[in-house]
């Protein structure tokens, strides 16, 4: 797990570790990744490579099907066959920092196949912060901007575009939080549930763990036709879904750009409790590089 590491700060109060470039195997799809991620108090609200799923890395941007390659990693579902292991793994590269401060960082990526090659090359932001007067969280703010090749489209895909049944449209900003017993809650202004979140598109999704530590995050962040997908009883993690029932097409030489925001909080919230904090974190989000807003796609040049 050597390789470069970034501390994300609030203040003098490190709330995150940046794993810039992960010396792992091909089979996990190596790319940067968040862990541990803290709350105020030091609870650990991330997990990475678990016993279950250890191509799960912490919170980091996770597409299993990108023009046929696989950027997610584990096994690859194939129409008609299920999953399957495939020498499909590719990585996505750290190419350089454009800013890199305490709490703030803005870095150019490129998504690589199994050889190398470059799919799309990505600028990303993150940004840790305050939430005045809510002494008990934090933000984190997370924009990407992917450009493909000027002389090809990129698809990006999931195992439910791929022919999987049940809701398995993954791929996107995905975190996967920190072990919970009994597992967590996760709901959103309207409805409770694994099986009635997952798939949705709320304003925002909050998990909620009691033990052993108690911790919320609570996400928002979708863009047009983006869905939410929600585990919690498997394992817990959520995932702004981009390619959740059809395939995402970036055509040649343009973009797509998202951006999302995590509240990170001690302590349990209700959902009167989570909503008041997504509209605080909104409010007072910083737009930072233009280049990086949540939106359809967009020209390049």
């Amino acid at each position: 797990m050597s390789g470069e590491v970034v501390t994300l700060r609030v203040g003098d109060r490190a709330v995150a570790e940046y794993v810039v470039s992960p010396d792992l195997e091909p089979q996990v799809a190596p790319r940067p990744y968040l862990h541990p991620v803290r709350t105020w108090r030091g609870t650990v609200v991330t997990d990475a490579l678990p016993a279950d799923h250890r191509w799960h890395l912490g919170a980091s941007l996770a597409v299993p099907d990108v023009s046929g390659t696989n950027l997610w990693g584990g096994r690859t579902y194939v129409r008609g066959h299920g999953y399957t292991w495939r020498d499909d793994h590719g990585r996505i590269v750290h190419d350089g920092f454009l800013t890199e401060q305490p709490g703030h960082v803005v870095q150019r990526l490129r998504w690589c196949d199994r050889a190398g090659n470059t799919l799309l090359t990505e600028r990303r932001q993150l940004r840790a912060r305050s939430l005045p007067g809510r002494p008990e969280a934090w933000v984190l703010e997370v924009g990407y901007a992917l450009t493909a090749p000027e002389d090809r489209p990129v698809s990006l895909g999931s195992p439910a575009t791929n022919g999987r049944p049940g809701g398995a449209g993954y791929g996107g900003f995905f975190w996967r939080a920190a072990p919970a017993a009994p597992p967590p809650r996760v709901f959103t202004a309207t409805v409770e549930g694994e099986e009635k979140v997952n798939g949705g598109d709320a304003g925002w999704v909050a998990l909620v763990a009691a033990a052993p530590a108690a911790y919320s995050l609570v996400f928002a962040g979708l863009g047009e036709k983006d869905r939410w997908f929600v585990r919690s009883s498997m394992y817990p993690g959520v995932c702004a879904a981009f390619a959740f029932e059809e395939v995402r097409i970036i055509p040649a030489g343009r973009t797509f750009a998202r951006r999302h925001t995590v509240v990170v909080v001690d302590g349990a919230v209700t959902p009167g409790e989570a909503g008041e904090l997504v509209a605080a974190a909104t409010s007072l989000a910083t737009h930072g590089d233009p280049a990086l807003h949540s939106g359809a796609l967009v020209a390049t040049g």
